[in-house]
């Protein structure tokens, strides 16, 4: 099916193909949206139309949302670890989805579509976190409506250029091909380039659980910071004999501390992340005994029940 078929199937069916598209989208899998809901919105010859095609693209946004909130508040912080252990750089993933969440609250919802890669996880968080449904339901209803009338607009606004792009890559398929493609390989590549940097970034000196707990047996002066988001304490709990604090107000929580006495970095992301991105900041700032927990939450878990 080349592509004027296609905007021929949307413009017949278009209700039911934006509802199809952006709830699998919204569900996690890779099939864009937004070129479906800018070829619907070109094809806008009336109000009538245009507000089916946007009605259709909030409720299936929003269900799919709600899937996510109900797993989030059935399976917790746990989810969104699972869901970032699914993406090329599953270190980043956490940290940056956390500390939208944490910022904005409800409010991240609402910008969720326009932020790649958090649409998927923002609800479950969301979810894990107990928010109250209605407030959840309101803010993925606006974000869904702002997302889809944007791109629905965008459609109609350029509807001449959008037609003209149809004709010029139908009849120039190889050349389509070949620019879609060539797309795919730099965003693969970028990615990479950013997983290979965190590998970089993670090679620093660690600690063990075992060393960590000889040392804290040993009483001397060690200051262990809790990174962990909000979801993850709110879920697991706060840590005995550690201090809690958020990334963006990491030199804040050492002020006092020596620069060469120890510090124990700890996070619940995966690979460590946060921790290892704490641990070299600090390191920046002149602090000398710096090592992130391998293992992070779950070994201090394991460390807890020796």
């Amino acid at each position: 099916m080349n592509l004027v078929e296609i905007s021929e199937s949307i413009h017949r069916d278009a209700v039911w193909v934006v509802f199809a598209n952006v709830l699998l989208q919204q569900l996690g899998l890779p099939i864009p949206a937004v070129p479906t809901l800018m070829l619907a919105g070109s094809l806008a010859l009336s109000y009538g139309y245009a507000g089916k095609v946007m009605a259709a693209a909030i409720l299936a946004s929003v269900v799919a949302d709600w899937i996510w909130y109900v797993a989030g508040r059935a399976y917790g912080y746990g989810l969104l670890v699972g869901l970032c252990k699914l993406s090329i750089n599953p270190g980043v993933c956490v940290t940056s989805a956390e500390s939208l969440f944490s910022r904005w609250g409800a409010w991240a919802l609402v910008g969720a579509k326009f932020v790649p890669g958090f649409s998927t996880v923002g609800p479950p968080i969301a979810g894990s976190l107990r928010l109250p449904l209605p407030t959840f339901m309101l803010a993925a209803g606006i974000g869904a409506g702002l997302w889809a009338g944007a791109a629905i607009f965008i459609g109609w606004l350029f509807r001449t250029e959008v037609h003209m792009v149809i004709e010029t890559l139908s009849s120039n398929g190889m050349t389509t091909l070949g620019i879609a493609t060539l797309i795919i390989v730099v965003w693969l590549a970028w990615k990479f380039w950013q997983r290979h940097r965190f590998e970089r970034l993670a090679r620093i000196p660690h600690i063990s659980a075992t060393e960590l707990k000889a040392q804290r047996e040993a009483g001397g002066p060690l200051l262990v910071l809790d990174l962990r988001g909000a979801s993850a304490i709110a879920a697991e709990g706060p840590l005995d004999g550690t201090t809690q604090v958020q990334r963006e107000n990491l030199h804040e929580a050492v002020r006092h501390w020596p620069k060469d006495q120890a510090i124990v970095t700890l996070c619940g992301c995966p690979e460590d992340a946060t921790a290892v991105e704490a641990a070299h900041a600090l390191m920046k700032a002149g602090y000398t005994a710096v090592r992130p927990l391998k293992g992070g939450f779950e070994a201090w878990a394991k460390m807890s029940e020796l």
